[in-house]
Order: C-alpha cells, then sequence, then structure tokens
C-alpha cells in the first residue's frame, strides 16, 4: 500500500495538508491561500501515485438519501453519531467536494477512505488541553504524535494543525493497513476509520 493522509479544508483558504511517507520519511505539504485545493491534491496524487488515501472530510450522505431501508436520519449518519463528528449536511460543500475527489479518484485506482483524526489524538492520549489550543502547543502535541508515527518527521516544526491532522490521518492509514484500526458506522452507509 502507499498511503497518504490529508487534512481536507476549504478550497481556496490554503488549510489543506497532506502528509506522506517518502524515503522513509514522513513529509508535509500543504495547499497556500487562494490555490484550489481539490487541484492541489489531484495534481499531487498525479505524481506521487498512491494506492490508498485517508482523508479527514465526509465521503458520503446519510442513507435516508441513498434509500438504505434501515436508515431514517437526515442529518447524520451512523458513524457521525458514534464519533459525535459534525453532520455531512452541515458541512455542505465540503462534502460535496469529497464526494467528487473520491469518484473522480476511484476512477484512476485511488481508493478513498474517510477518517476522523480528533478521535484518534483522543486515543493516542493526546489531551484537549492541547489539541488545537493555540499554535503554541503544536511543538508540545507533535513531540507526543511522533512516537505513534511509523517513520521520523522529515521537518522538525510543523506549521498548522492542518499539517497535524494530516499526520493522525496518515497513522489511521497506517493502522488500516495493519488491521489495527477502529471501524465507526455502517460500511454500506459510510464508515469511518481511527
Amino acid at each position: 500500500m502507499r498511503i497518504a493522509g490529508i487534512d481536507y479544508g476549504s478550497k481556496l483558504a490554503g488549510t489543506t495538508a497532506i502528509a506522506f511517507v517518502e524515503n522513509n520519511l514522513a513529509c508535509l505539504l500543504q495547499s497556500e491561500r487562494k490555490q484550489d485545493a481539490d487541484s492541489f491534491i489531484r495534481e499531487w496524487v498525479s505524481a506521487w501515485n498512491p494506492t490508498h488515501l485517508f482523508l479527514d472530510a465526509p465521503l458520503s450522505l446519510p442513507g435516508v438519501y441513498r434509500g438504505l431501508p434501515w436508515c431514517n436520519d437526515f442529518f447524520y449518519r451512523e458513524a457521525d453519531r458514534a464519533l459525535k463528528a459534525m453532520s455531512p449536511m452541515f458541512l455542505g460543500g465540503l462534502t460535496a467536494r469529497a464526494i467528487q475527489l473520491k469518484t473522480q479518484l476511484r476512477k484512476e485506482g485511488v481508493e478513498i477512505l474517510e477518517v476522523y483524526p480528533s478521535y484518534l489524538a483522543r486515543e493516542l492520549g493526546i489531551g484537549r488541553q492541547q489539541y488545537k489550543k493555540s499554535l503554541s502547543c503544536l511543538p508540545v502535541a507533535t513531540k507526543a504524535l511522533s512516537s505513534h508515527l511509523p517513520f521520523p518527521l522529515k521537518e522538525d516544526k510543523l506549521d498548522s494543525w492542518h499539517q497535524f491532522d494530516a499526520l493522525l490521518a496518515l497513522i489511521s492509514g497506517f493502522r488500516y493497513g495493519q488491521g489495527r484500526h477502529l471501524l465507526f458506522g455502517d460500511e454500506a452507509e459510510g464508515a469511518i476509520i481511527v
């Protein structure tokens, strides 16, 4: 498996980050402000050829919209409720973009799976006192996270919590590849990997 973790952000905000492994180092890229995040990802995928992407964004709508007979919730999927995640409906355009990206990249043979980095942060013991509180907490959180990375970080310092979440998504991908992941929700409706 050739994998990457992606923290998926607003289209032009410069908040989309990709974490991947190259030359036995965990590497990071982040989109720039006013750069199309979807094009940024597609161009990177074309150059790097991953087999699996682990994306922090909803990749499906609640099952009621697809006529799944056991689904009757118009706002949340089973996985969202289990993780106390935001509704894909609330995230609207981001959800639509993520589903579109998944559809496009699957045609190129790339498998895209949904992850939830903030839950993994709690699982790894990165407390709420430091996780996403301020940029000043980022070095301490990064140090705590580094022991869970399968490869050392290429950069000594992260520039954003988006990069941190991309690393968490990458760790979820490695856990998935080793069969050590947690699975929330119903796969037919849309499961989330942690």
